[in-house]
């Protein structure tokens, strides 16, 4: 899953940045962050790790005055209307509870556990990449070698962009590939699934168009389950077996996952398992009750709570050199960023020191799941739920497990209060300047990228008009000249007001993503 906000592309009002000014913007974004979150007052640790579900639910962004609020997952569940959570926490590097709330169907008394299955989306990709791992451990692959010189059944689409591709697993893995399709559609209990090769070409009874390059390799992070995809075709063309056969041989069995599988669709003979809600926290995918998925590598994997801490666990014990997972050097480079993506090798990574945390969202339609793991001090948790509302919930969860950890990596957003109405002369067109190098764009190139933005002042509200969007959006004040947009990620606007008091443009950040961009007024 990807969240989504606009921005402009260069034209002949632009003006370029020097190097000093891009430095500048991109410390002051990290600066205003860092310091939100020094002034954050965290609460108690506590020796229950799951008491935050209790009392710690909380927003990102709190209004000018308004006391945090300390919701009980309970609630929350009913206002968001996502009838069944799994959590798992771990410490050390192990998995401490694996516990459920809710049921697995609404209005029955099928109660969710630790053990219950869900499908968990993008997480997938978490998984496929450390059974990626494995294999080159193992000196069956090489994470630089072209990965056209492993595939059988279908090759890189040459393109007059791309006339001669050359791709790695490491670009696959990290979305710099230049490949596209983003994510894939669900399949209901009455269709029919496609093969992996038609999942390529984009044939029936594929849902998606083909998997093909939107730029050359390397060049930008652009999320690409269809590059996972051919992740998936090169391990399963190398080793001659199926991603659920491997992933049992290298993952599963290894990390102790004794619920987790592939298969799709999935068999109701596994037993507890969480049915499909809609975002009234209605039953969908019926009769059966769950969607079906063709890219089983970025998108299908059913586990539960306490098996896919198991994941988080394994790689933080790798990583810190105490576990055999994987060997430490492919577990640090797992972790570490791949320029100019904001991606390792599978997962997404963000925060510094202590603080520095793996992470991963999953998005099928009827399923929302968040994993993220600490791997300096050991830390993680794991959130599974069956409803469509699941996204805006486990954000909320996300904050109350990561305040009680205390490593400020999701702080508390205080905005403020207009002292004066909002400068007028922020309002008008701005277009981004594609001379900011990508990798200080990095994440907005993907999540942030638009040709074109429109600042509106509405009163006392600044809002962004993003193309393609129903209605704009409210910035959030941070000072006079400071906005932010929240959601599971915070999206920082600075307005840039030049010497001769003119506003030259506004830069565009994402401070967890240590990524910026730069609009200049048209």
């Amino acid at each position: 899953m990807n969240v989504s906000l606009p921005v402009c592309a260069s034209g002949a009002a632009t003006s370029h940045l020097p190097a000093t000014r891009l430095l500048w913007m991109t410390v002051a974004a990290l600066a205003a962050i860092a310091t939100q979150a020094q002034a954050q007052t965290q609460p108690p640790a506590d020796s229950n790790p799951l008491a935050a579900l209790d009392h710690g639910l909380r927003p990102t962004v709190i209004a000018p005055g308004e006391a945090v609020p300390r919701w009980s997952l309970t609630e929350r569940m009913r206002f968001h209307k996502v009838p069944g959570v799994a959590v798992a926490v771990l410490k050390n590097g192990e998995v401490v509870r694996a516990v459920g709330y809710g049921e697995r169907e609404a209005g029955t008394q099928d109660k969710v556990d630790g053990d219950t299955l869900f499908s968990v989306g993008s997480i997938s990709k978490v998984v496929t990449a450390a059974t990626t791992l494995r294999l080159v451990a193992a000196g069956k692959l090489d994470l630089d070698r072209n990965v056209d010189d492993y595939l059988k059944r279908w090759k890189l689409p040459a393109s007059e962009q791309v006339p001669q591709p050359r791709v790695s697993l490491r670009m696959l893995m990290s979305h710099s590939s230049g490949l596209g399709v983003h994510g894939f559609a669900d399949y209901q209990p009455n269709e029919p699934l496609p093969t992996l090769v038609q999942v390529l070409d984009g044939q029936k009874p594929a849902k998606n168009e083909a998997v093909r390059f939107k730029t050359a390799p390397g060049l930008l992070n652009d999320y690409s389950g269809g590059g996972v995809t051919v992740e998936q075709a090169v391990i399963e063309d190398t080793t001659g077996q199926p991603l659920q056969q491997l992933a049992e041989a290298q993952v599963f069995r290894p990390l102790g996952m004794r619920r987790s599988t592939f298969e799709s669709p999935l068999s109701a003979a596994h037993g507890n398992i969480a049915k499909a809600h809609d975002g009234n926290g209605a039953p969908t995918a019926l009769p059966r009750g769950w969607e079906s998925f063709a890219e089983a590598g970025a998108s299908g994997l059913w586990t539960s709570a306490h098996d896919l801490g198991q994941v988080v666990g394994g790689l933080i014990k790798s990583y810190q050199g105490r576990g055999d997972f994987l060997p430490q050097p492919l577990a640090t480079a797992m972790m570490t960023e791949v320029s100019p993506s904001v991606f390792g090798l599978g997962p997404r990574l963000g925060g510094t020191g202590p603080g520095r945390h793996f992470f991963h969202l999953g998005a099928n339609e009827s399923y929302r799941a968040l994993l993220e793991g600490y791997p300096e001090t050991g830390d993680g948790y794991v959130i599974l739920t069956n409803g469509s509302n699941g996204t805006a919930l486990a954000a909320e969860i996300r904050n109350a497990l990561s305040d009680a950890i205390s490593l400020g990596a999701h702080p508390v957003v205080r905005t403020v209060a207009f002292r004066a109405p909002p400068s007028p002369d922020y309002a008008g067109r701005y277009r981004l300047d594609s001379a900011v190098p990508m990798d200080l764009r990095r994440a907005l190139a993907d999540s942030f990228d638009h040709e074109t933005i429109q600042v509106n002042i509405v009163g006392n509200t600044v809002e962004i008009a993003l193309p393609g969007q129903e209605k704009p959006l409210p910035l959030l004040p941070l000072g006079p000249a400071q906005f932010v947009q929240s959601g599971l990620y915070s999206y920082m606007f600075d307005f840039r007001r030049d010497a001769s008091g003119k506003v030259r443009g506004v830069s565009v950040s994402m401070p967890e993503a240590n990524s910026v961009a730069y609009y200049a007024h048209e």
